[in-house]
């Protein structure tokens, strides 16, 4: 008893520690997503201090995303290896000094304000490549997709917080800076709770994976990568899919503001009003991420697991038909959110909330797709590439691209009429990489069954997965309910004669239950279609032996029936 005691108290404070760990990196997500939109919120009065144009207002997040994208593979290659605590730890720290540092630029040094915001990205990459792969050692099967679904509500609720809080600071105190140090301020109290609480699993561990780090390069974890060919798909999927998002939740909120004055028909958007409009667009964006997230993670789940709306219909390619369908279902709303903004603001934001709610259908479901079509020992490397490729070519680029061709078609002209009509201009290309997004994705299909089952075979790890629609399935083809009297085995009793010999009597064996007259129907049939096998007799031997013992072939019992003795048979069981 005290045995048991103990070890289910350890138990049960092992499940404690886990769950301490994953709220501790759910609220760091989250504020790192704050912190990346702050600047967004504060970008009026920023772009006033510094004197920029749409083309360098873009080129702020293209920085920070272009030193993301270098850092993330070697913190992917390093969390694959080494402890990821002290890595992610090391990580928030840069990122803390680096925000601090950049609020206190003057307004001569652009170039250093852009630097401090690059080496933000550093300490980013560090925690966004390694948190989802702690989390996914913590948690596995359906588990682990609801745990990654609230790990990345942080997405749309930090953007959505960091367009308010920014906003909202930045006006109480008339001041950008005290806007973006807001963030950093919470971090410190972050990080004590890593320092702390945060525990880091095993590598695979929830998997039953019995496999452990390797001495292999980073070039031969990119050669693994390239041949799981729905990593692939996917990644080239997420490229176009952070082009379209990117460029939205850079540009919409001073989109909105340039609708607002056109439609007022005034020169300029006060300032009290792009607050509230930062405000509205920032409680959109929570609402229909937060939404968005859920929706895809449960959907999918169903999906996979055929429940629900999907009953009958389950399927190993759910996620990634999901992912697919997300990005055809944004098109439209996207379009015509564009498209409406010059005649309604208020039709304009209920399009944007229904094309970000499809938008976000996608996020935690393309980790999750990515934690089990690649080894336990290399997710945090695959992440990582994904992140450098799809921010490289993706949302790093589409904020500079949007507002070059915004700046381009707009030429000379400074009027918010002009401004407006080059904006939305620009913005009609992400609504086209959507469609490339949700393509990639179908091409996905074809692959991650494959994959899958592979990467559970090198870890030589269990597949938890049963299709109830798969007919070698044996699992499947079992009753759920058998009606009907429950079968007893036939009870022999053997006999001893006066040699110390078991004999087998007629009257010894008892019938089944089953033997009734319905069998020995079905049986005369049989005999009268097919003619039976010669019974191979079993005697008991012995003086007294008259009874023999048949293996019948059409109940597979023993019967005993009496025979005279042929001649030339001494006893010996043939």
């Amino acid at each position: 008893m005290p045995n048991e005691i103990e070890e289910n108290s350890v138990l049960e404070n092992s499940g404690k520690k886990k769950w301490i760990t994953c709220a501790i990196l759910l609220l760091v997500n989250l504020l790192n997503y704050i912190d990346r939109y702050t600047i967004v919120g504060t970008m009026t009065r920023l772009a006033t201090y510094f004197e920029i144009n749409d083309k360098d207002q873009g080129l702020l997040q293209t920085v920070f995303i272009v030193f993301y994208m270098i850092f993330a593979p070697l913190f992917g290659y390093l969390g694959d290896r080494y402890n990821r605590k002290m890595l992610m730890i090391s990580g928030i720290s840069v990122w803390i000094l680096a925000v601090f540092a950049s609020s206190f630029c003057g307004e001569k040094h652009f170039l250093l304000f852009l630097l401090c915001r690059g080496i933000v990205g550093i300490g980013e990459a560090s925690y966004s490549t390694i948190a989802p792969t702690v989390l996914s050692d913590l948690f596995s099967g359906a588990l682990r997709s609801r745990v990654l679904m609230m790990f990345y509500f942080a997405i749309p609720v930090g953007s959505g917080l960091g367009f308010m809080v920014g906003s909202w600071i930045s006006l109480a105190t008339d001041s950008w800076q005290w806007g973006v140090r807001f963030s950093p301020i919470i971090g410190i109290a972050c990080l004590l709770l890593m320092f702390t609480l945060l525990e880091e699993p095993v590598r695979g561990a929830c998997d039953g994976a019995r496999q452990s780090g390797d001495d292999a390069s980073w070039w031969d974890d990119c050669k693994y990568l390239y041949s799981v060919k729905s990593f692939f798909m996917v990644t080239a999927a997420s490229i176009a899919a952070l082009f379209s998002i990117g460029a939205m939740s850079w540009w919409t909120p001073k989109f909105l503001g340039y609708s607002y004055a056109l439609i007022e028909r005034i020169p300029k958007t006060p300032a009290d009003e792009e607050t509230r409009i930062a405000t509205i667009f920032g409680i959109i964006t929570c609402m229909s991420g937060i939404l968005g997230v859920a929706t895809g993670s449960v959907l999918s789940r169903a999906w996979r697991d055929g429940r629900s709306i999907f009953k009958n219909h389950a399927s190993e390619k759910a996620d990634v038909y999901i992912c697919a369908y997300s990005m055809f279902i944004a098109l439209p709303f996207l379009f015509f959110s564009i498209l409406s903004a010059e005649y309604s603001m208020n039709l304009c934001l209920v399009l944007i909330y229904f094309a970000i709610m499809s938008m976000c259908m996608n996020w935690a479901v393309n980790v999750d797709v990515l934690m089990y079509v690649v080894v336990a020992n290399r997710r945090a490397s695959a992440l990582a590439v994904q992140t450098m490729l799809a921010h490289m070519f993706g949302d790093a680029s589409s904020p500079y691209l949007i507002g070059m061709l915004s700046d381009s078609f707009r030429g000379d002209d400074e009027s918010n009429v002009a401004r407006f009509f080059a904006l939305q201009k620009a913005l009609y290309l992400p609504t086209f990489l959507l469609v490339i997004a949700g393509a990639f994705y179908l091409a996905a299909t074809f692959y991650v069954e494959t994959d899958r089952r592979e990467a559970l075979f090198q870890m030589d790890a269990p597949d938890a997965y049963r299709d109830p629609n798969d007919p070698e399935d044996m699992d499947s083809l079992l009753p759920e309910v058998v009606e009907g009297r429950e079968e007893q085995p036939a009870q022999i009793i053997h006999t001893m004669t006066h040699s110390g010999e078991s004999t087998i009597d007629e009257n010894d064996i008892e019938k089944l239950p089953s033997d009734d007259e319905d069998t020995d129907e079905l049986i005369n049939e049989s005999n009268s279609i097919q003619k039976p096998l010669p019974r191979i007799p079993r005697k008991s031997g012995g003086a007294d032996a008259e009874n023999e013992a048949y293996l019948s072939d059409e109940t597979d019992e023993w019967d005993v029936q009496k025979r005279e003795e042929e001649d030339g048979e001494d006893g010996e069981v043939l």
